[in-house]
């Protein structure tokens, strides 16, 4: 009796299946994918994630109501305060408006949510609700990070419309929220014009800006409506944000940040209710602390926006900020700001409002090993917990006082990453893959290279890095020995000499030059001519 033997794969046998694989593949990946079966998009589920308990947040909340019914708020200025009164609020003898408990809880229940934030091209429209995520980047930073040079220098105009428009290329990161001053332009009026100039002419996605006071919002509403064909069109898709600081901590209005919130809200802008204490200097050192007071602020912002007009799109903006209590310093990159975040975003998923808090905010210097850990943790763990606006979450560095282009290039990889881990597994009969496993072992070749199902995930299942390197050791020596950063670069420098968005056609653009005359300062030089 002859027994057949499966005579073993020879090395000529093996490479000839992974070479017909890798052929498969890379076909595969020539392929376009649908923006809905991506592996990473905007919008994904996070929630898996939280530091709080449920009991955890009972408890913030009713310190929050027992602060705004007791505490309250100083320096109101005269409008906030017929506002507020006028809705159900108290002016006390002290000068402080406190807010009834009922007063709070029935705004929460009339407050606007799961609502979009539109970009100028509805491709990028983001639905806020629930535990959707979305990455974006913010910030006031006053230097631009050279990296060749490893130095910091004053950023200007021309930097934050080259920022919008790397952002408008890069998937991963949603919105384009400015994330630096232009320290060219001293004036506020020329300032706050020109910054939101270069952020919506630089991009085409949903735009986050700030204004000084409130006598600035009237020409930057005149340029919105002019783009959008119109006042009835741009309310009826805004696709700028208020960045709004209306509260000073702990528990005091912001007097120029409130004039500006009235006009936003009165021009049908959406308003980021920002709350921005650092813990252990402006708010508790204790991280329980430091959330109760940064809801209670928000909060109080919400009966604000909402006794000015009700309903109007708010963001539940819990800010909240880290010392390194040993110097009293900002530290971004903490642990501490880590967990901070993801509570904000459990509390703002506790009264089913639109969260936006800040993560990714490296003190390191340069786009080292420290930037990418600190950003890495601090974003992923935003996302994980499911928070909706992740602000400041890509070019950030020094704890917000520089901004790098190469690492807006950079940390778009990082937040693909990110995402990946928000989307998580989808465990199902035929992801299981107990056919597939069979098929392999029983019938196959024993392993899954070219298998049909390899092929068909490799692109919807898997997330590719654009500049991350995943060469091979000997791959990588014939290459030069690339490194990422010196990648970014390379691709920082190809998109600014390509990329001149014209999602403004130009014979608006030469409307708003005529009508606005000096007051653009960016040059047509600067943006392609």
């Amino acid at each position: 009796m002859s027994v057949a033997v499966e005579k073993p794969d020879t090395p000529s046998d093996q490479r000839s299946r992974r070479s017909g694989g890798r052929e498969a593949r890379r076909a595969m990946r020539a392929a376009p994918l649908a923006d809905d079966i991506k592996p990473v998009r905007a919008g994904l589920e996070g929630g898996s994630y939280g530091p709080l308990s449920e009991n955890d947040r009972e408890r913030i909340h009713e310190a929050v109501l027992t602060l705004l019914e007791t505490v309250g708020f100083a320096n109101a200025i005269p409008s906030c305060i017929e506002a507020l009164t006028k809705a159900g609020a108290t002016l006390g003898e002290d000068g402080r408006i406190r807010f009834p408990r009922a007063l709070v809880l029935d705004t929460i229940k009339k407050a606007a949510r799961h609502f979009t934030l539109h970009g100028q091209d509805p491709k990028h429209d983001m639905l806020i609700q629930g535990k959707r995520v979305h990455y974006g980047t913010a910030g006031a930073a006053v230097h631009l990070v050279d990296v060749e040079k490893r130095e910091y220098r004053e950023s200007l105009l021309q930097d934050i419309y080259d920022a919008a428009r790397i952002v408008e290329g890069l998937d991963n990161i949603h919105f384009f929220q400015r994330p630096m001053v232009p320290r060219d332009i001293p004036d506020p009026l020329d300032m706050d014009f020109n910054t939101l100039y270069a952020c919506v002419m630089g991009t085409s996605k949903h735009v986050g800006t700030s204004f000084t006071v409130r006598e600035n919002v009237k020409p930057a509403l005149d340029m919105l409506y002019a783009i959008a064909g119109g006042e009835e069109n741009f309310r009826a898709r805004p696709f700028v944000s208020n960045s709004n600081c209306f509260v000073v901590p702990p528990m005091k209005f912001a007097e120029d940040a409130c004039g500006v919130l009235e006009a936003c809200v009165e021009g049908g802008i959406p308003i980021l209710l920002l709350s921005a204490g650092q813990a252990g200097a402006t708010a508790p050192a204790a991280i329980a602390g430091a959330v109760v007071q940064a809801v209670a602020e928000v909060l109080a912002g919400l009966v604000y926006v909402n006794a000015i007009k009700p309903g109007h799109p708010a963001i539940f903006g819990t800010w909240p900020f880290v010392s390194d209590l040993r110097t009293g310093a900002m530290s971004g990159g903490s642990a501490e700001q880590a967990v901070l975040t993801a509570a904000c975003a459990q509390m703002a998923q506790f009264y089913d409002l639109p969260g936006g808090s800040a993560a990714g905010m490296t003190d390191s210097k340069l786009p080292d090993i420290q930037s990418g850990y600190e950003k890495g943790i601090t974003d992923v763990m935003a996302g994980l917990a499911g928070l909706n606006l992740v602000y400041e979450s890509a070019g950030m560095h020094a704890s917000l006082l520089g901004f790098c282009l190469e690492s807006l290039i950079i940390d778009n990889d990082m937040l693909g990453h990110c995402l990946r881990c928000v989307r998580g597994i989808e465990v199902t009969d035929e992801s299981l893959s107990i056919d597939t496993i069979a098929d392999v072992c029983l019938k196959g070749p024993g392993h899954y290279l070219g298998n049909e199902q390899t092929l068909r995930l490799m692109q919807t299942e898997y997330f590719y890095p654009a500049v991350g390197d995943r060469f091979s050791p000997k791959e990588w020596n014939e290459k030069g020995r690339p490194d990422i950063l010196q990648r970014a670069i390379i691709e920082k420098k190809r998109i600014l000499a390509e990329r001149f968005p014209r999602h403004v056609p130009k014979l608006v653009d030469d409307k708003l030059r005529a009508r606005f005359g000096n007051l653009i300062h960016l040059p047509r030089s600067g943006m392609g001519g």
